[in-house]
């Protein structure tokens, strides 16, 4: 993988898996079950993450920067996705990434929450 840096991170976060859905050619990473980010390639071929956001953050940020875009193949008003060779800043890719983690966490049940913290 070629953002290696990314793929660590994203895996980093307590309870993060990986799977490789192969008929869309994308690395997703899930929490419980639920995916939380995808880094993939969008329709021209560049690479990207796509991550789920508050829509108020989503908008701001896809205000901010040129290569923040609505989700790719997503829910476009919860989800962004960023091109991975833009100047949109390592940090604020790192922040999208926990802001989605936190967001798909806090929508498991209780159960499913307690059962991945205890890991």
């Amino acid at each position: 993988m070629q953002y290696k840096w990314l793929d660590e991170y994203l895996l980093s976060k307590v309870g993060a898996t990986k799977d490789f859905k192969e008929e869309w050619q994308w690395h997703r990473y899930l929490i419980g079950g639920k995916m939380f980010g995808a880094i993939c390639k969008n329709k021209v071929g560049e690479p990207i993450v796509t991550v789920k956001c508050d829509p108020l953050f989503g908008e701001s940020l896809r205000n901010q920067y040129a290569d923040v875009n609505e989700g790719y193949y997503m829910n476009k008003v919860h989800w962004n996705s960023v091109n991975l060779e833009s100047d949109v800043p390592e940090t604020v890719i790192k922040l999208m990434v926990d802001q989605s983690y936190q967001l798909v966490f806090n929508a498991l049940s209780k159960k499913m929450q307690r059962e991945i913290a205890a890991e």
